[in-house]
């Protein structure tokens, strides 16, 4: 497995002009909060059933598949996994209060499609393509990366 730093400097090769990273600061975040909102619109019958747990506990989709996604940024370091962690409980609850109001998957799938459309654009003002055609882990790594980026 690659190191940190190598996954972040592979990753910085086709993020060096300052709008396109700008507009990656803004939209990978946003695309993963808009994935667990995709994620949780998931019926949790099935969960619920299988875990013999009822509404008093919260559970979905999202944080079961969440929990490889963490070990991998553990992997990478301790303070990434935190980062990612916190970010992801507030993806969760934030996700939950919008799904209250409006239905989750209609706002989950628009952002999500808002987000993309910044991101290829982004990616054109660059002139390179995204680093997850070329390896799928990068869209695990972005995260990091703007994490990394906003919190020196």
């Amino acid at each position: 497995m690659r190191t940190t730093q190598q996954w972040f400097e592979e990753y910085a090769i086709s993020h060096q002009n300052p709008t396109n990273k700008r507009i990656h600061y803004i939209c990978v975040p946003v695309i993963f909060f808009s994935i667990i909102g995709l994620i949780m619109s998931i019926p949790t019958t099935f969960l619920n059933d299988l875990t013999g747990l009822n509404n008093s506990l919260y559970i979905n989709w999202a944080v079961v598949l969440l929990l490889p996604i963490l070990l991998f940024y553990l992997r990478l370091s301790k303070k990434i996994f935190l980062q990612m962690l916190l970010f992801s409980c507030i993806c969760i609850i934030g996700n939950y209060y919008i799904s209250q109001k409006i239905p989750l998957f209609t706002f989950s799938i628009i952002v999500f499609i808002l987000a993309w459309i910044g991101q290829f654009y982004g990616h054109h003002l660059e002139g390179k393509k995204p680093s997850f055609l070329k390896d799928l882990q990068f869209l695990l790594i972005g995260p990091a990366w703007v994490f990394k980026k906003i919190f020196l």
